[in-house]
């Protein structure tokens, strides 16, 4: 089983350039591109709670996004020129990344896809993502596609039925929030049928027109080839929770896996949660992971 994770540091001068170069102001959505500084955790999270795992990919833009503590032997590199067409790039849309990531050079059969807000907190096995090669994910069901986040969802339902032969439905698929269990076969096959289309949809920023990742998984699912049960997995946001619990969180994990997800905040509330999070990540993971050089 390999992992995928898919990484941007908003803060990288090289990075900020080409943005701005592509935005009519040049002003960066920080709750998106944001670095919390947290990736090293993921990656000792993966090597404490994960040793199954056989290959980690780290999917950046371009060199200046590669963290220089990281150890490129054991963590291999992928730039998105090597796997997503010339004439999308550059993109700054995970949405348009997600559509081709299961092309990269020597990525195994099954394979784990994370956002790099997510992170191993407790002991997993291999049957919590996969089971007689099939994808272990929750699933719900929706009647309303408001908002642009669930256009792209139901978006992502049709297009996955379609491939299958089916008619769009009255309702449509979400899995649930947290790492996804793909297949790499089976995204080849949907990516080959639906290539025009995702061609179509692509863009350099999110839109409601595009795609996004659930289209792998929702053509998993409507084949049978998902097993209904959820990841285990703990959805925290400093929306709605203090700093205090989110660490607290950290130090004592009730799931297996934390997803810390950004949301638009003052530098000075960034700060506390930040803080915070890092101490807790710290205490959690005090050991510096093979994936790292210092």
């Amino acid at each position: 089983m390999d992992i995928v994770i898919t990484y941007v540091n908003g803060l990288d001068p090289v990075w900020q350039a080409e943005y701005a170069a592509h935005t009519p102001d040049g002003k960066i959505l920080a709750k998106r591109y944001r670095d919390w500084g947290t990736l090293r955790y993921l990656l000792r999270g993966i090597e404490r709670h994960m040793p199954f795992v056989e290959n980690v990919f780290l999917l950046v833009s371009g060199e200046s996004q590669v963290p220089g503590w990281l150890d490129r032997s054991t963590v291999r590199v992928v730039l998105h020129k090597e796997v997503i067409p010339s004439r999308f790039l550059l993109t700054f849309n995970s949405t348009t990344i997600e559509m081709f990531m299961h092309g990269i050079s020597g990525l195994g059969e099954e394979f784990l896809y994370f956002n790099d807000d997510m992170f191993p907190v407790r002991d997993c096995e291999p049957e919590d993502f996969f089971r007689g090669g099939k994808a272990v994910i929750g699933f719900s069901r929706h009647f309303v596609a408001g908002g642009k986040y669930k256009k792209r969802v139901r978006n992502s339902d049709i297009q996955a039925r379609k491939a299958l032969g089916k008619a769009p439905g009255l309702s449509f698929v979400r899995p649930q929030h947290t790492c996804s269990p793909m297949l790499r076969s089976e995204s080849e096959r949907l990516y080959e049928f639906s290539m025009d289309r995702i061609f179509e949809v692509v863009s350099r920023f999110r839109t409601t027109e595009n795609f996004n990742q659930y289209l792998y998984l929702d053509y998993l699912y409507y084949q049978g080839k998902t097993v209904e049960g959820k990841i285990s997995n703990k959805h925290l946001s400093p929306a709605v929770h203090k700093p205090e619990v989110i660490a607290s969180h950290i130090l004592n994990p009730s799931t297996k896996l934390l997803c810390i997800n950004d949301v638009s905040m003052s530098d000075e509330v960034f700060k506390r949660f930040s803080e915070a999070v890092l101490s807790a990540f710290g205490k959690h993971f005090p050991t510096p992971s093979r994936f790292e050089t210092v």
